[in-house]
């Protein structure tokens, strides 16, 4: 293995500076086990971001291994102008999982290319252009056009009349008559664990529906079960989007990634042009894909998630009620952010398997952290 300080000239020399590390001292990563990783000098840390909410059921799952290893002396590549096994049954898992009409299904590999098709749909469709989306959900230049509302700050997460007028401003002031569609996170992931009031996300829905738009509700770090009380995080909302986009805990750390719509709106895109991705829906994404949703079933996790992430939540709102500095704990099954006063907010997303003691160890790690803090912030202020 590569030294520590090699490795650190290499990124500095070689690697982009938009991939800069977190950390005053990078971690060097060299294993993952479940819901634990290891570092060069051995040390051991307890994940609860797993790769910005991708790895959803472990590092290294048994069988997700086994499926990969298996696929991996059948069949890599053959692009999706051929048929392969893997890719059909794949399809047939993942569409069970989803309610009419929503039985179509694109595999590309990530959720910028998902998003990126999603946007292809609703304007082939609609036959419009503008599209809105909420500050933060997007991740390339495709995107970079979409008109974004901020929403309110979150001491306003009752207002849902609040919400509802600002979104109306949004569509008379800054978006044509007509729009192409609506991009919605059933919980804004990178904006801080934002959740709606109730009932707004369905009054917006119907608001872009009167003006011509399609719906559509990214999954791409709510899916799965990861919210605990339901598979898919828009039916914790009561909507039903046109089409669905989901990625990162899909494939457990593999790229890939789905758009799922209705027959109606994939035969709006294949009239207005020729969709066709070289590595989407690939054998081996695919067999991975399956092995996942198939540890999900088996080993109950998203009950997991309802029962932990509850647990943890509670356990979180102690360090609030405890610390001056916590201003709120906030989230839904292990979907979790932490405000840090002022606007600084933790986002915890641990592999959907965690356990509570694993819970327990993690509080109290960052519950003496708290107490650090704050000892040193005193010691600077006497």
């Amino acid at each position: 293995s590569l030294a520590y300080d090699h490795i650190l000239e290499i990124h500095k020399k070689h690697l982009s500076p938009v991939a800069t590390a977190y950390f005053q001292k990078p971690l060097l990563l060299h294993q993952g086990h479940m819901e634990w990783l290891f570092d060069s000098e051995g040390n051991r840390y307890l994940d609860f971001f797993s790769g910005i909410v991708t790895v959803s059921v472990g590092h290294c799952h048994p069988k997700v291994n086994a499926a990969a290893q298996k696929q991996l002396g059948r069949l890599w590549h053959t692009s999706s102008a051929f048929f392969h096994p893997s890719m059909h049954k794949y399809a047939q898992q993942l569409s069970a999982l989803l309610p009419e009409p929503l039985k179509v299904i694109f595999l590309v590999n990530s959720g910028s290319e998902a998003n990126d098709l999603a946007m292809l749909m609703a304007r082939a469709h609609s036959n419009n252009t503008d599209i809105i989306s909420f500050r933060f959900d997007k991740c390339t230049s495709f995107q970079d056009g979409t008109p974004q509302w901020d929403g309110l700050p979150i001491d306003c997460c009752q207002a849902k009349e609040q919400y509802i007028e600002q979104f109306k401003d949004t569509l008379n002031t800054s978006v044509a008559k007509s729009i192409a569609g609506f991009f919605a996170e059933p919980i804004q992931g990178v904006n801080g664990v934002v959740q709606y009031p109730k009932g707004f996300l369905k009054e917006a829905f119907e608001l872009v529906r009167e003006r011509g738009g399609v719906c559509i509700s990214d999954e791409v770090q709510t899916g799965f079960g990861r919210l605990g009380s339901h598979f898919w995080g828009f039916q914790t909302h009561d909507v039903m989007p046109d089409i669905v986009t989901m990625a990162k805990g899909i494939g457990n750390g593999f790229p890939m990634a789905a758009v799922v719509t209705t027959p109606e709106i994939a035969k709006s895109l294949a009239k207005r042009m020729f969709h066709f991705n070289t590595f989407g829906g690939n054998p081996m994404a695919c067999a991975i894909g399956s092995a996942v949703l198939e540890v999900i079933k088996e080993e109950n996790l998203q009950e997991n998630c309802q029962e932990v992430g509850t647990y943890m939540l509670l356990k979180l709102a102690k360090l609030r009620d405890e610390f001056d500095i916590v201003g709120d704990v906030r989230g839904k099954g292990l979907m979790i952010g932490i405000e840090m006063v002022q606007d600084k907010t933790f986002r915890i997303a641990p592999p959907m398997r965690i356990t509570k003691p694993e819970v327990d160890f993690a509080v109290e790690v960052f519950h003496s952290a708290l107490i650090q803090h704050m000892e040193r912030r005193a010691k600077k202020n006497f």
